[in-house]
């Protein structure tokens, strides 16, 4: 009984305090280990308290109620990566808090191709809010609604709810706000393409791999009944995935191991009938990732007898067959299939679509925001995630307004030194700039300025305004949008949760660069986004691994790699439990197969 009482407590201690916990999982598994180190961090921070106490005043002995300022309101809209990191991140209490999202629980998105075959279960990779927000020292609330309109001019969001209260209608309700911060993600990107509604299935929510979880059982068992012709059953048990993006080649890569590992064990008659197509409208798949990591991935699946079609566009679909079109001929082909899953691509959702009509950005395919991700022309909104792109301002821009910054001695020119002590400030306000002198290989000013005066550098190194033009008239080529991934929206969840924090203090002691146009300088640091590196599982127990520093590592060693990291990145110790439980039921009993 007292080891019960122990592990209880131990549980609750787990639970409430999740910066004591430090664990090192080892486990061995067929010759293999899996190691993933983890240190919880704690979100609550060193807040404190506002005091609701009465002060008795010397002269009479007066209660004199303390006067508690009123909170400002900030509203939360969506419970994706990027909302996540800012609740888990955010530590201010002098902030009110409203989440508002259609579902109630985050889920760890990387993991869905792994969902839909069984490998890991959907609940282990769903965390519910209330789980995140209860821990928190903030007064946050949750309402499961959607979003239907936004009011910027009066400062007011328009929700539906999504669960059915039984109650005349459909229950609406506004919500008023002093910080909205917008963060509702994406949806699929269909290219207008005829049928791709109707008849495919996509992979952006836990439904979604639910749904293709049942179909991929129910094809294996419907092509086992006695009744149909093996040409009915190829048709059946023909899997086509659109995109050879991350998502679509690693579910290509779990249903080739499920089939190579439990169907030919369960359903030995129609093992030899199954086929996997992946179809990419470019030259290569991965077209993100290092070629090397490309050719591997390419080469491996075609051997393992995943047919890829390069260049090969979609042009239509209907309920039996696919059409395509190859795109050096012309060639127009139809083919019968069994399913089809779509992943080609994300699109702004209705909610956005609408709302960059009324703020003039209907042209865009999502929200711009400035480098401080905040959505142009609206100080108190904030966009952030897949539904979302930073605007970054080209240097050109501003060209004229820097030298005369940069020229203290009101010279006219530029000398090295002037130009040195603004590059930092240059830099860190245009990215660009960076990128710029990393990727020329310059090692420092010298070299820019070098390149911009050609022969004249001999003779003097100072710059006028047009040869100063002419340094930095390259660098803006070195400007790229980020890649809509889980790690930037994470990434800069956590930023603008750090910039609340400290909204105050920064008021009064800015810490970001200085305003070349204008005086005095901006309140924060503009959001960078680092890149910590990106994973391609390729099956077999083989993943591609590209990180920083041009460092490639395929094969087995990577897949460990990817286990560890992926157990580290769960946002619970629950969730962390269940993935890996769910790794080791798999390694020893299978996936499973029931399709519930």
């Amino acid at each position: 009984m007292g080891s019960f009482n122990f592990f209880g407590r131990l549980s609750r201690a787990f639970n409430d305090y999740p910066s004591l916990s430090k664990i090192l999982v080892v486990s061995t598994i067929s010759g293999g280990s899996l190691i993933a180190y983890v240190e919880a961090n704690t979100y609550n921070g060193s807040q404190g308290h506002i005091a609701h106490a009465d002060a008795t005043a010397s002269d009479g002995g007066h209660a004199l109620s303390e006067v508690v300022p009123k909170k400002k309101k900030v509203v939360l809209l969506g419970t994706g990566w990027a909302g996540m990191s800012f609740l888990k991140s955010l530590n201010n209490p002098t902030y009110e808090v409203e989440v508002v999202s259609p579902r109630n629980f985050f889920v760890f998105t990387p993991l869905l191709p792994s969902v839909t075959c069984g490998k890991v279960e959907a609940r282990s990779i769903a965390e519910p809010i209330r789980n995140i927000i209860r821990k928190k020292n903030v007064d946050i609330s949750f309402s499961e609604a959607e979003c239907v309109k936004i009011d910027p001019q009066n400062k007011k969001i328009y929700c539906r709810a999504t669960i059915d209260s039984h109650s005349k209608g459909e229950e609406e309700f506004a919500v008023d706000y002093d910080y909205l911060i917008i963060a509702v993600g994406a949806q699929v990107n269909t290219f207008n393409t005829p049928g791709v509604m109707e008849n495919c299935h996509f992979l952006k929510e836990i439904d979604d791999a639910q749904k293709i979880r049942k179909n991929v059982i129910e094809s294996f068992e419907k092509a086992c009944l006695p009744s149909l012709s093996d040409e009915e059953r190829k048709k059946i048990l023909h899997f086509v995935i659109v995109g050879g993006g991350p998502t679509g080649v690693e579910f290509a890569a779990e249903l080739h191991d499920f089939v190579n590992e439990d169907v030919v064990k369960l359903y030995p008659k129609v093992k030899d009938l199954v086929k996997i197509t992946l179809l990419e409208a470019t030259d290569h798949i991965l077209n993100m990732f290092d070629k090397r990591i490309t050719n591997f991935a390419e080469n491996k699946f075609g051997r393992e007898g995943i047919d890829v079609k390069l260049g090969s566009m979609v042009t239509g679909i209907n309920e039996n067959e696919i059409s395509t079109k190859a795109r050096g001929n012309g060639k127009t082909t139809s083919t019968p299939y069994g399913m089809v899953l779509w992943s080609t691509g994300i699109g702004p959702r209705p909610l956005i679509k609408e709302f960059m009509k009324q703020i003039g950005q209907g042209n865009r395919r999502a929200l711009a925001t400035d480098e401080w991700l905040r959505v142009e022309g609206f100080d108190s909104i904030y966009a952030l995630g897949d539904c979302a792109t930073i605007n970054q301002r080209k240097v050109t821009e501003d060209i004229a307004e820097i030298f005369k910054k940069a020229d203290k001695d009101n010279s006219g020119t530029l000398t090295v030194k002037e130009f040195q002590e603004t590059l930092n400030d240059i830099c860190e306000r245009y990215p660009q700039v960076e990128l710029y002198l990393k990727n020329k290989q310059k090692r420092n000013i010298v070299d820019l300025v070098k390149e911009a005066k050609g022969d004249a550098a001999k003779e003097s190194m100072e710059l006028n305004i047009e040869e100063f033009k002419a340094a930095l008239s390259e660098v803006d080529s070195q400007m790229k949008n980020l890649p809509a991934t889980a790690q930037v929206a994470n990434q800069q969840g956590a930023y603008l949760a750090k910039c609340f924090n400290r909204m105050e203090e920064c008021e009064k002691n800015p810490e970001g660069p200085p305003r070349f146009r204008g005086t005095g300088r901006h309140r924060f640091h503009p959001f960078r986004y680092r890149h910590l590196g990106q994973f391609a599982p390729l099956g077999g127990e083989q993943t591609a691994a590209q990180l920083p520093g041009d460092w490639v590592s395929i094969g087995h060693s990577s897949q460990w790699l990817w286990y560890s990291v992926y157990a580290s990145k769960q946002v619970s110790w629950r969730t962390r439990a269940l993935v890996v439980s769910d790794w080791l039921r798999r390694f020893i009993f299978g996936r499973d197969t029931s399709g519930i």
